[in-house]
């Protein structure tokens, strides 16, 4: 599959600097060792393998790919010390970003947010999607469906800050942050709404900053100014959203896998605020979409 062309010219724009030296951890299989080699390919970063030189020589053996030009970190054991390992390289500033491979998501992300060592920065650690639907005007950036499971108001609002500067990284002068819920009112029994009453008020008294902050919206009244219309919303950002904030990661999870495998849509991510940007894939992700996330690595550098 390629790229859409949401992705495609934030892929055009990375390319416009130099490639990024990113930590690949534990890259012990087909689809982590194409995808390095196609995001170097395309100019995007410079790959450093972090693991077993055995296993990665032998899985780019069997996956066809050419490794030589790459340097190999040999980090033997088991997978979590190659997490430590890549964490090293970024503090010594020899690698500006990460890359998962092989290994589980809590061995990477366990040394990413150890509270001795880790890349932990000032907010809460998030992810974001950047999905990019089919005949939308605009890509799409969802936070956070991975992370954090049932955040908190504090957290939301890291959650919010993290994918707005993000977005502004990314070319987004103001984003339009739309905080999804069931119902477009406030309703105690649905804590959304109340946090989302709540983020209103942390945008509007600069708490957050950098966007438009509103709701809670229904998915249809966010994404439809002519459901919004037929409501009697009225609202800046209802829509024509840049950021949608999911009050949780099951139906963030849900709503960014319903818009990938129903709408055809294509995505891409990043773990947001800690010191080094994240990619955090998944073993369903195409290679088209680790790319397109190197790319969202370089750019978020950039801004950095």
């Amino acid at each position: 599959m390629t790229a859409r062309p949401h992705l495609e010219q934030l892929i055009a724009r990375a390319r416009r600097y130099a490639p990024l030296p990113m930590a690949i951890v534990y890259p012990c299989d087909r689809d982590s060792l194409l995808a390095a080699a196609e995001a170097a390919k395309a100019h995007l970063i410079t790959p450093l393998l972090i693991g077993p030189r055995d296993r990665i020589l032998a899985s780019a053996e069997a996956a066809g790919v050419d490794v030589a030009a790459f340097e190999l970190h040999d980090i033997g054991g088991e997978p979590a010390a190659a997490a430590r390992a890549a964490v090293a390289l970024c503090h010594d500033g020899r690698a500006r970003a990460m890359m998962k491979g092989s290994l589980h998501t809590d061995e990477l992300m366990g040394a990413a947010v150890a509270s001795k060592g880790g890349l932990r920065g000032a907010r809460r650690v998030s992810h974001v999607f950047v999905i990019d639907v089919p005949g939308h005007p605009r890509p799409l950036l969802i936070a956070d469906a991975v992370i954090n499971i049932t955040p908190n108001l504090a957290a939301k609002r890291d959650i919010v800050q993290n994918a707005v500067d993000f977005a502004h990284a990314i070319g987004i002068e103001i984003p339009k942050v739309a905080i999804l819920s069931a119902v477009e009112t406030v309703n105690p029994a649905i804590a959304g709404t109340v946090d989302a009453l709540a983020l209103r008020e942390m945008a509007h008294n600069g708490e957050i900053s950098g966007a438009i902050v509103d709701g809670p919206f229904g998915m249809d009244n966010a994404i439809s100014a002519e459901a919004a219309r037929i409501k009697g919303i009225r609202s800046e950002v209802a829509g024509q959203p840049d950021i949608l904030l999911v009050p949780g990661l099951e139906a963030g999870n849900i709503l960014y896998k319903a818009l990938v495998y129903l709408a055809r849509g294509e995505c891409a991510g990043l773990v947001l605020g800690a010191k080094v940007p994240i990619v955090l894939t998944s073993r369903a992700d195409s290679i088209q979409s680790r790319v397109a996330s190197c790319a969202l690595a370089q750019l978020k550098v950039q801004a950095q």
